[in-house]
């Protein structure tokens, strides 16, 4: 895939290929005009450019993928901004980008760049809990009044309504949710929560 070869080439210190890579990238995109499409193309615009317009082009990245529904392209996208921020020292926005990347990688089992997030994460100074079966009771009020929503059954558009917030709120939440109990699915709630789910007090 050519964002995985623009990535390689980066890393590698071969800039003119993942250029390359990049102009064959950009007609399909453009072409596509999809969220997603933007969103990957302006990930990969990110990581060959510098200073403010590699800041912008990661921004850019967030806001279009957060508007689809492929997780894990999201995730990579600010798991790549908080490398990029953590190594011009700027550690309490690297630490939000690498939080939320490590809470969604988890979330859908992606252990590989989970595990980067967290590496990352312990480079600014702060720690990334591991998953643990018991989690249930790190869930927050509001996870877990999600949580037990979506065990039993709500959409993520019921679970919107009944709590007064978007669907894609619910969506961030549950991708918590999954990084806490660690599990991938909301399949797996009932499995994971099997008595009943406190109330948020």
């Amino acid at each position: 895939m050519l964002t995985e070869l623009i990535e390689a080439a980066v890393r590698a210190g071969q800039p003119a290929l993942g250029e390359a890579a990049y102009e064959r990238l950009a007609e399909r995109t453009r072409a596509a005009g999809t969220a997603w499409a933007l969103g990957v193309e302006a990930r990969s615009r990110a990581l060959l450019s510098d200073g403010p317009a590699a800041d912008t082009a990661y921004r850019e990245a967030i806001r279009q993928l957060g508007r689809c529904r492929i997780t894990v392209h999201l995730a990579r996208a600010r798991l790549l901004y908080g490398e990029w921020l953590r190594r011009r020292d700027r550690r309490g926005q690297s630490r939000e980008q690498l939080r939320a990347a490590y809470d969604l990688l988890s979330g859908i089992g992606a252990d590989g760049f989970a595990a980067r997030a967290r590496r990352e994460l312990l480079a600014t100074g702060e720690t990334a809990r591991k998953r643990t079966p018991d989690a249930v009771t790190d869930l927050t009020g509001q996870e877990a009044q999600i949580a037990r929503l979506a065990r039993d059954g709500r959409t993520n558009a019921e679970i919107a309504a009944h709590l007064f917030i978007s669907p894609r709120t619910v969506e961030w939440h549950l991708g918590r949710v999954f990084a806490k109990l660690g599990i991938a699915s909301r399949r797996e709630l009932r499995t994971a929560l099997p008595g009943p789910v406190p109330h948020p007090a």
